[in-house]
């Protein structure tokens, strides 16, 4: 067990599952204290159970600001500050141009988008000097995809908001990095398809990624964990992909 992390307070937004478990597990397997968001309060719990007595579990949709407030309440109340935020929470699901609505739109914004660039904004008071702070985006972002334009869209913002934070936060030395995954084995990835499609479509991906395989969610973990750690120090507005290849050739 590493102590790299250790007395470092994290936040990990969307941390009940997925991407956002693993990499709550890998924080706290580091030495931090870890609160992680969720939507549903027995998912929560499940997570919370998972990590152990390093983590907190606060209930909160992250595309509702005044859950985000309640957030980072309990926060300065029970810890006082921030070190390291994982701005996870977001998702989206498939769409073909034509059928678009606006319910689609605003839901896939409204996380991914809107409720990041709020969750940053009212993590700033809690943020330590040389804070880490990282947001998930995704190859998408760079590759296009039929049915995806708007998730994939929103991950674009993302990508973009990092560099623009990193000069808005750099009298604080506080460090603004991407973590942008490829096509991960998650409860997520496979609800874009019917259950009897699923396996299909993870090998379809699987094919794309030149070391032919899905990634774990463990794996973008151990990156998240990097990006928030000293050994990152130097490592600024940076994109850092965790694809096995797949938008690099």
């Amino acid at each position: 067990m590493s102590n790299k992390l250790s007395n470092k307070i994290a936040l990990v937004t969307g941390g009940s599952s997925g991407i956002g478990l693993a990499s709550a597990q890998e924080l706290a397997s580091q030495g931090a204290k870890v609160y992680i968001t969720g939507r549903r309060q027995e998912e929560l719990d499940a997570a919370v159970a998972a990590i152990g007595p390093a983590a907190t579990g606060i209930r909160a949709d992250a595309s509702l600001l005044s859950d985000l407030d309640k957030v980072f309440a309990t926060i300065a109340s029970e810890s006082g500050r921030l070190d390291i935020l994982f701005v996870n929470a977001g998702g989206g699901d498939m769409m073909p141009l034509d059928a678009i609505t606006e319910e689609h739109f605003d839901r896939i914004f409204g996380t991914n988008v809107r409720g990041l660039l709020f969750t940053v904004q009212k993590a700033l008071p809690l943020l330590n000097k040389g804070s880490s702070v990282i947001l998930t985006g995704s190859t998408a972002a760079v590759k296009g995809t039929a049915n995806f334009s708007v998730y994939s869209a929103s991950k674009a913002a993302v990508r973009n908001f990092a560099r623009s934070w990193a000069l808005d936060l750099k009298d604080r030395g506080i460090r603004v990095n991407v973590v942008s995954p490829g096509p991960i084995r998650t409860a997520g990835l496979g609800g874009l398809v019917p259950e009897e499609h699923r396996q299909g479509l993870f090998e379809v991906l699987a094919a794309e990624v030149p070391l032919g395989r899905l990634g774990e969610p463990e794996e973008v973990g151990k990156a998240v964990a990097f990006l928030a750690s000293d050994d990152a120090a130097f490592i600024n507005a940076a994109e850092f992909y965790v694809d096995g290849g797949l938008a690099q050739v």
